[in-house]
């Protein structure tokens, strides 16, 4: 029996004991209820059987129910419930063991009286022992059964009845608008300061070149030397040129727009110098925003794979559903990328503030994949 399966069964008979006690309450708490003096103390006494119940779930059945929500209605369910599968679990524990226990000593005392089954055309002649032996382990494998889903249907109905309030979850929302926002703000702040990095490691200094190559160019009085200057600024204002498109594609690319999705992606794996598979599987284009926070995944995953991880194939499958769009990059490199980095903490921050969800799973050795599940449609507030 699976470690799990133990939990459950122990989970269950413990609900089965706390369910009597919550009959017993629930017998004199309603009438008890119609006074109203004596309510303050019987919501107490229920509040320490919600208490109770919580930890019940959380130690055997690994359900977190927050602190707040259930009440009476909830504890009249639990306890028509838990008697019933309490008893169901109990019943079929006490038979199984009978019945095993029972099989182990015939068969061992040797005692054990042969047993006939007439079946239609086949006729089986066994022992009391063996029959007992394999009815305890069937009712058994049943028992257990009927706990993990009686376990299931606990934790669905804590789902339901002890989740938050309306308030509570207004008040989670909130914060997590809040930290969203803040997420955001740092996000802005980040990229700007990489392309204040790209502009000044690269744009400046080549046109600082090109400035000085044009001033020698200006000032010689040799015309072969001149000629040969201008040459060599002509060859570094056409890098310059590149390094500015190169800047502006990695700021926001304007296929992305003309063009859509597909084709942006398209672009970054031309560009990759590595071999990129693009599956794409969307029907349509996504919302502006959803369609952004896609590329920019893509190519920040591409780039660290290239750059950081030395892969030599990846793959980048798009897909999506009734409700979200998903995308998953995957490479052979290295591994060991850290969710925590710039370029994919950064990622995951605009992946939230779209009520999205964001994975990094890259060991050390590889392979690395990066996937996030966007809604269809950006909700607004």
């Amino acid at each position: 029996m699976s470690g799990r399966g133990v939990r459950t069964l122990v989970g269950l008979l413990a609900g089965a004991v706390l369910s009597v006690a919550e009959v017993v309450f629930l017998c004199v708490a309603v009438p008890a209820r119609l006074i109203p003096a004596a309510r303050p103390a019987f919501d107490r006494i229920a509040g320490r059987l919600l208490a109770l119940e919580r930890a019940r779930l959380a130690t055997w059945l690994g359900h977190q129910a927050p602190p707040a929500g259930g009440g009476y209605g909830f504890l009249a369910v639990r306890a028509a419930a838990g008697l019933a599968t309490g008893y169901a679990v109990a019943a079929g524990l006490f038979l199984s063991g009978l019945l095993l226990l029972g099989g182990s000593w015939d068969l061992l005392t040797g005692e054990s009286r042969s047993v006939p089954f007439d079946l239609p055309g086949v006729k089986v002649v066994s022992n009391i022992g063996v029959v007992a032996l394999l009815t305890g382990g069937f009712l058994l494998v049943l028992t257990l059964a009927v706990a993990l889903a009686a376990g299931a249907a606990d934790r669905s109905l804590a789902d339901r009845v002890l989740g938050p309030g309306g308030e509570e979850r207004m008040r989670r929302r909130i914060a997590e608008l809040t930290a969203t926002r803040s997420d955001i703000v740092r996000a802005v702040d980040d990229e700007r300061r990489r392309i204040e990095r790209d502009l000044h490691d690269g744009v400046q200094q080549q046109g600082v070149a090109l400035a000085l190559l044009l001033g020698r160019a200006r000032h010689t009085t040799d015309p072969a030397k001149a000629g040969e200057l201008v040459a060599q600024a002509y060859a570094e204002s056409r890098r310059l040129l590149d390094e500015l498109r190169s800047v502006a594609w990695r700021i926001y690319p304007t296929a992305l727009d003309e063009l859509g999705l597909r084709a942006a992606l398209t672009g970054i794996a031309e560009r990759a110098g590595v071999p990129v598979t693009v599956r794409y599987g969307l029907s349509g284009r996504p919302v502006s925003e959803i369609e952004t926070a896609l590329y920019f995944i893509v190519r920040e995953a591409i780039t660290n794979a290239v750059k950081h991880a030395g892969a030599r194939d990846i793959l980048v499958t798009v897909d999506e559903d009734e409700r979200t769009v998903s995308v998953t990059v995957s490479d052979d490199g290295a591994g060991g990328a850290a969710p925590s980095g710039g370029g994919l903490s950064g990622l995951a921050r605009r992946v939230r503030a779209l009520d999205g969800a964001f994975t990094v799973d890259s060991p050390p050795g590889g392979p690395t994949r990066i996937a996030a599940t966007l809604p269809r449609d950006v909700a607004c507030g």
